[in-house]
């Protein structure tokens, strides 16, 4: 029985006009062509590396604008949340505290004075009535909505001799215990969410923030130096604090004006 051989398939024609007229042999061009294919592979690697880098770079910019994760609006090195005191106890549910807080009733004061000669001048403020637009961080939007957030006050202050920032932030949520209950989880919420700067923080700051439940409404109070450093013995952040806080006066005169006593 007969075997056929295989025909060996013809060598390539290495005789490329253009670079025969270069005087290049059939062995020097094949040499070039193989050598332009491999560089070419190398550049089309290289393209795409820097591509993907640049669509990965994008793409965790764009995941940080979204949850809010700016320069502006990283959360505070240090946090405390506070309970309702029992003098909020007679509006502890928004059905009983039904008028919705304006920024001229909070926000009245264009000064806020307190101990040391400390002295806050209000700057911006507003209120939403979508929660969601004054804070950031997946988790923590999901559960002011739960909690039937329908306004979110904030204003920003400034000190007298422009030392510190403040920020005050007021939630308007269904009840005492849907607010207690946000205070609680903040303990660790925070660190992937929190209120949004009405104005900017500087760049790498060190800031201190805290939460209050009020009867149905949180306060958030968020707390820096101007120039960004950590507070020193001479930095009263606590102080500070109280002072912004001057803010919650009409809650209490909400109590007031329900219970009819001081």
């Amino acid at each position: 029985m007969s075997t056929r051989k295989r025909r060996r398939t013809p060598p390539p024609d290495w005789n490329l006009p253009i670079l025969t007229d270069w005087g290049l042999k059939p062995q020097q061009q094949r040499l070039l062509v193989i050598i332009a294919s491999v560089a070419g592979v190398l550049i089309a690697a290289v393209t795409l590396t820097t591509v993907i880098a640049a669509l990965g770079s994008d793409a965790r910019s764009g995941t940080q604008q979204a949850a809010g994760l700016s320069v502006e609006g990283l959360p505070p090195e240090k946090f405390e949340g506070w309970a309702s005191p029992k003098v909020f106890a007679p509006i502890a549910e928004r059905a009983k505290d039904a008028q919705p807080i304006t920024a001229k009733e909070l926000f009245a004061s264009k000064t806020l004075t307190g101990e040391h000669k400390v002295t806050l001048k209000l700057g911006q403020k507003i209120v939403d009535t979508d929660c969601a637009a004054a804070l950031w961080g997946e988790q923590l939007v999901a559960q002011v909505g739960e909690a039937g957030c329908s306004q979110a006050a904030r204003a920003a202050y400034t000190s007298a001799d422009g030392r510190y920032l403040a920020q005050f932030t007021l939630l308007n949520l269904n009840d005492a215990k849907v607010a207690g209950g946000l205070v609680e989880s903040l303990k660790s919420l925070y660190r992937g969410g929190w209120v949004r700067p009405l104005t900017p923080f500087p760049a790498d700051a060190y800031t201190e923030g805290g939460a209050y439940a009020l009867g149905h409404y949180v306060a958030l109070v968020w707390l820096s130096r101007a120039d960004g450093a950590e507070p020193s013995p001479k930095d009263d952040f606590a102080n500070l604090a109280l002072t912004v806080r001057a803010a919650e006066k009409p809650l209490f005169k909400r109590v007031v004006a329900l219970t009819g006593t001081s």
